[in-house]
Formats: structure tokens, C-alpha cells, sequence
């Protein structure tokens, strides 16, 4: 079959924008023509189809679902790392927790989420400081919730096994304490040790859909995420995240991101860190 199709034209362009829009709250600004044109493309080629024409008319009446999730895991950008803006977890560590644990102290107990994990380096971050701040605080149970839009990136983060370059920045005594050596043909990389994957539940979840989470958390992490959306779809999420926070519960965002240019009603309390 002919791969050399014809590229993007300007109608289905603005039907794959509006598409992808509506289904993950993304906004295609006229700039990302030509990356949707290559992310795209290597969708089409690995299914056989000869145009954008005919793979836009396969996902709109595909009533199984399957291929808009294809399609926004071709689209999603996936750039992370442990410790990624590592100044939040020192503020965790610092003043979040202690503060946490005072008001829930009858309870012994703590609920995360990390609000778009990636490939996982976020929430087994969160795990590897939630445990080591409890080592000697014996009784708490603290779970991590962490959701993405992509079913590629969250395979990666429930194996929760990495290239050793992706934990090259690790100290010594953090890789001893958290991660098991491959041998043999997994020589090169490492596997995250149960004590971490126990605290974490990782699903599929689209921030544009309802919240129906049962109880409260008390710190949510949505890092890098809000770049990627309008003002009213951001103040729409950030509503979202501010009602299913307990009182005195924290949101971090990305130190790229901000939430003053739209109406909310958090408190900020340190740079990109924002309390209920």
C-alpha cells in the first residue's frame, strides 16, 4: 500500500482539533499543524490507512472507543522524570506533611493524586518522599490515585520498570532503597520495589469527565498539564480540583504554569503551590 499520503489539509485539521478538543480538553493551536500532520501519520502507516480522511471517518464511527484513545495517546506529550521540579517535594516534605498530619491525626490516614502520571515518575516520586517521610511515624496509610489520559504511557508506569539513564540523578541510598537491578537480559535497567507500586492505583481517566472520586484528597499534583488547555477549560478543571480537595488540602501545578490570569478560589502558598 501507498504510504505517501497527502498532508493535513486546513478543514480536516481544524475537524481533528475540534475532535480532540471536545474528547481531552487539548487545544490545537494553528502551530501544531505540522506535529498532529507527523504524530498522525505514524498512526495511519501503522494501520494501513492511505489518508486523513479516511482515518478521521474510522475514528468518528468507531463505536468501540478504541481509536480516539490511539489517537489522543498519539497526541498527548509525555515528558517527565523523578524529582521533576523538585522544589515541590521539599515543600511537601517541609511544611505539607507536617501540617497534614496534625489535622489528621484520628484518621492516620492520607490520599494522593497524581492527576496526569505519565509513564510514572511522578507518583512513585510521590511514594518514595511519602515514605520516607513515615519511616518512623508508624500506623499511617497513605495511597496514591494517579490517572492518565494515555494507555501507552500508564502500561510503562503499572511495569514500573525504567532505563537505568532515567535514574541516573537518583542518589545512591534512594536506588537501594527503592529500586531492584536487572539481570541477565534486563541487564539496564531497574524494576520500582513493592513497598512503592503497593501505595499507588493507577487508571485511565480523562479530566474532562466528572469527578466521582469517593472521598476527599488531600494534595493533588496536575504538573504541566493546564499549558495544553484554554482559560475557560482551565478554570473549569481547577473548579474540579478545588471541590474534591479536603479543606486545607494542596494543588501543585507546573512551575511553567499559573493560575492567576483566571478566577479560583485557592490561596497560593509558595511558588506554583496552591491551598484550598
Amino acid at each position: 500500500m501507498n504510504f505517501n499520503f497527502k498532508p493535513l489539509n486546513e478543514k480536516l485539521f481544524k475537524n481533528f482539533s475540534r475532535l480532540v478538543f471536545e474528547q481531552s480538553g487539548i487545544y490545537l493551536t494553528d502551530e501544531k499543524k505540522e506535529l498532529l500532520n507527523a504524530r498522525l501519520g505514524k498512526r495511519l502507516r501503522k494501520c494501513g490507512f492511505d489518508s486523513f480522511e479516511s482515518y478521521y471517518d474510522y475514528v468518528v464511527n468507531d463505536k468501540s472507543g478504541e481509536e480516539i484513545i490511539q489517537l489522543l495517546d498519539s497526541v498527548s506529550t509525555n515528558f517527565t522524570s523523578f524529582f521533576r521540579e523538585k522544589g515541590h517535594f521539599d515543600y511537601l516534605s517541609a511544611t505539607v506533611l507536617p501540617e497534614l498530619i496534625k489535622n489528621a491525626a484520628a484518621q492516620h490516614k492520607l490520599s494522593f493524586w497524581s492527576a496526569a502520571c505519565s509513564s510514572g515518575e511522578e507518583p512513585y516520586t510521590l511514594a518514595i518522599v511519602l515514605n520516607d517521610f513515615f519511616a518512623n511515624k508508624p500506623g499511617w496509610k497513605c495511597s496514591v490515585l494517579a490517572t492518565d489520559l494515555s494507555t501507552k504511557v500508564l502500561n510503562i508506569a503499572q511495569n514500573g520498570v525504567y532505563d537505568r539513564n532515567r535514574i541516573a540523578s537518583l542518589s545512591p541510598e534512594i536506588l537501594r532503597q527503592n529500586f531492584r537491578k536487572g539481570t541477565g537480559k534486563s541487564s539496564g535497567y531497574v524494576k520500582v520495589k513493592d513497598h512503592l507500586r503497593d501505595m499507588i492505583t493507577f487508571q485511565r481517566f480523562n479530566l474532562m469527565h466528572r469527578f466521582t472520586w469517593p472521598e476527599p484528597f488531600q494534595v493533588i499534583f496536575c504538573r504541566n498539564v493546564m499549558i495544553y488547555f484554554n482559560k475557560k477549560t482551565q478554570e473549569e478543571l481547577v473548579a474540579k480540583f478545588y471541590r474534591c480537595l479536603q479543606p486545607g488540602g494542596y494543588l501543585f501545578i507546573g512551575h511553567s504554569e499559573s493560575l492567576s490570569a483566571i478566577k479560583h478560589s485557592f490561596s497560593r502558598v509558595a511558588p506554583t503551590a496552591y491551598q484550598k
